[in-house]
Parts: C-alpha cells; sequence; structure tokens
C-alpha cells in the first residue's frame, strides 16, 4: 500500500536514482557549478580572470614547474571576501626565475630561460618590495615553486587556472540561456495553444520564421546587432532557444486545456492567467523539464562556437571555445592538448547534460 500511495514526483526520483548515468551526470553538473563559483578559491593563479602572463615560460607542458618572485609596486594588502567570487587585482609583477640568493642585503636572481646559459641575472634592493623590512620575510611570501598542472598556453598563462575561471562562462551561459527561453516558450506556447485562433496563427508563424534560420546564423546576427560583449551572447543565445519549448507549450496546452479540471475552472469564473498559471503549466511541465537539459547543453556548445569564431566572450575573459580558437593551430605543432583540454572539457559538461536530460525524460515518462 505504501508503494500505491506515492506521489508522482517521489516516483519519478525513485526512477531518476536507478539511472547509474543520470545520477553521476547529475554530480558532475553540480560539481562544475560549484567550481565555477569558487574558480578564484581552487585557481593557482587567482589574478583577475587569470591572466597573469609570463612569456618566458609559455606553452610548457603538464607539470611544468620553477620558482616565482613577486615584485609588489606598493604594500600588499590582505585579500577580501570579494577577490575569491571576482579574482584579486594584483599590485605588482610575477617574474618566472632559475635560482636566486641573497647577498650584502641584496636580492640576486636569474630570470627563467630554457637555456640556462643565456639567463639574465639582475639584483633588487630590500627599498624595492614595500612593506617588507627583511629578505627573510620576502623569500618567505614573495618566493614560491609554482607547478602548473596543465601546463602554460602561448602567453605563459596557467592553463588550469584559465579552465577553472573559464567554466563560468559556460555553465552561466546556459543558465541564462535556458531562463530566457523557458520564459519567452512559455508565454508564446501559452497564448497560442490556449487561445487559439489568429494568436495561434501568429505565435506559429513567428516560430517557423525564426526556425527557418539557421541557430548559429541567427545568433550572430543578433550579436552583431547588441556588439560583443559577455552578457550580449547570453542574451543572443537565449532569444534563439525559445522557439522549441514555444512548440512543445503549446502543444501540451491544446492537449490538456479540454479536460475536465480546466473546464471547472472556466466554471468556477477564474480567469485566463490563474488557469494558465495556476493549472495548466504545472501539469505540462516534465518535457519542459527535459527540454531545457538539451538546451542548457546546446547553448554551451553555440557559445563555444561563438567564442572560437571571435563573437562571444572577449578577452581577457577566458572561455573554452577561445581557448581552442588560441590554440587549435597547435595541434599540428606538437602540443595538442593546449586545444584538447577545453576540447574535452567541452565534451563532458555537454554529455552530462544530454545523459542528465535522458535521464529526466525516462523518469517522467509515466508509460514507463
Amino acid at each position: 500500500m505504501s508503494g500505491s500511495n506515492q506521489s508522482l514526483t517521489a516516483i519519478a526520483l525513485q526512477k531518476f536514482r536507478k539511472n547509474i548515468w543520470g545520477v553521476f551526470s547529475f554530480g558532475y553538473i553540480l560539481l562544475m557549478f560549484l567550481i565555477a563559483v569558487f574558480a578564484y578559491v581552487l585557481a593557482p593563479d587567482s589574478s583577475e580572470n587569470a591572466n597573469q602572463m609570463h612569456l618566458s615560460i609559455h606553452s610548457k607542458p603538464p607539470g611544468f614547474s620553477t620558482l616565482m618572485l613577486f615584485l609588489p609596486q606598493e604594500e600588499i594588502t590582505p585579500k577580501s571576501w570579494r577577490d575569491y567570487f571576482t579574482g584579486q587585482t594584483l599590485n605588482g609583477t610575477e617574474i618566472p626565475i632559475l635560482s636566486y640568493k641573497i647577498l650584502n642585503q641584496k636580492l640576486i636572481y636569474q630570470e627563467y630561460s630554457e637555456d640556462s646559459s643565456m639567463a639574465q641575472t639582475k639584483e633588487l634592493q630590500l627599498s624595492q618590495f614595500p612593506g617588507f623590512k627583511s629578505f627573510q620575510s620576502v623569500e618567505d611570501e614573495l618566493i614560491q615553486k609554482r607547478t602548473f598542472y596543465l601546463g602554460t598556453d602561448k602567453y605563459g598563462r596557467d592553463m588550469l587556472s584559465r579552465m577553472l575561471v573559464g567554466s563560468r562562462v559556460s555553465i552561466s551561459i546556459g543558465f541564462v540561456a535556458v531562463f530566457i527561453s523557458i520564459v519567452l516558450g512559455l508565454f508564446f506556447g501559452s497564448v497560442g495553444g490556449y487561445f487559439g485562433g489568429k494568436w495561434d496563427a501568429f505565435v506559429m508563424w513567428l516560430v517557423n520564421v525564426i526556425w527557418s534560420i539557421p541557430t548559429l546564423l541567427l545568433v550572430i546576427a543578433i550579436t552583431l546587432a547588441l556588439g560583443k560583449g559577455f552578457w550580449q551572447v547570453f542574451v543572443a543565445v537565449g532569444l534563439t532557444m525559445w522557439v522549441e519549448v514555444a512548440r512543445v507549450v503549446r502543444g501540451q496546452i491544446i492537449s490538456v486545456k479540454e479536460m475536465q479540471y480546466v473546464t471547472a475552472a472556466k466554471a468556477l469564473g477564474f480567469s485566463d492567467f490563474r488557469i494558465i498559471v495556476n493549472h495548466i503549466l504545472p501539469n505540462i511541465m516534465a518535457p519542459i523539464i527535459v527540454i531545457s537539459a538539451a538546451n542548457f547543453a546546446s547553448a554551451i556548445l553555440v557559445e563555444s562556437g561563438l567564442s572560437f569564431l571571435g563573437l562571444g566572450a572577449q578577452p581577457p575573459i577566458p572561455s573554452w571555445g577561445g581557448m581552442i580558437k588560441d590554440h587549435y593551430n597547435y595541434i599540428v605543432l606538437g602540443k595538442p592538448y593546449l586545444a584538447l583540454v577545453p576540447g574535452i572539457a567541452i565534451m563532458l559538461i555537454t554529455l552530462a547534460f544530454m545523459m542528465c536530460g535522458n535521464a529526466l525524460r525516462d523518469a517522467l515518462d509515466v508509460k514507463t
């Protein structure tokens, strides 16, 4: 008896938990969301946009390590809580070095060079380190061994940090684009499906016109109209993805608007808005949830394509598509990981959303 008294939501959750790949994909999506939120906490390079360039150590392989000397321009201040979410503005310069020594109240170091015999030797006075009273404190706080676990890009930036911060673009564009598509899709689909007649004809004409234009071409046109930028891409992608939601919502409303509970609501004098929002939409959300998961994956792919074309997030904001654009020629130059790492990241997050969407479809299917 207890099993027969379960709600539809509880039954759907139970079916979803039995889908191993669906649960695994949902866990991976949740992990990526947490990584995106706390990217600057996890990133070795916590500077804004992880944009610290070191041309002397460009294109180094994964696992490369060297000493890093930080030369401040002013007295170092403690990090604020905002720095952990927006990145830290570093008032100074990081210098890769081969070795150093403290001699005669001077810091003598060798700048990094692949050929150690060509390394330049320089020296610094204690006065060049604002706020430090001894070279011992300079050595403890400003000289560290840095390991680049994913190597460095062609500008000498830490690939791992760029990947972590770049995840924010992919995750956020998914949320914003799906939100815009759901709002517009629910509105137009509800108007066309519920009222019918000329309203339905207009909605379907608009849907068919937008559907006939290739998605990437339409996104490029909207992006060029709104201008290149971070948020412009989000809006552009969202404005092209609502048509599928609208078609599904329209079809579902047409199939349920003649049901008894809708007729009873009309007989009680409820307004059309109340009937749609409170009675119809809650009963047709299952297919919309599935479509949203698929649209999330599509939005990530479209943004990656736009970034590859130079129309997505603009430098120095890191994005996975932009990283592929910067390094795709390295595939034939003996360092394919520079393009493969962001490519694999895009593939995994897209696959996770698609598998999660499939699992939701199976769980919400009343026929199974």
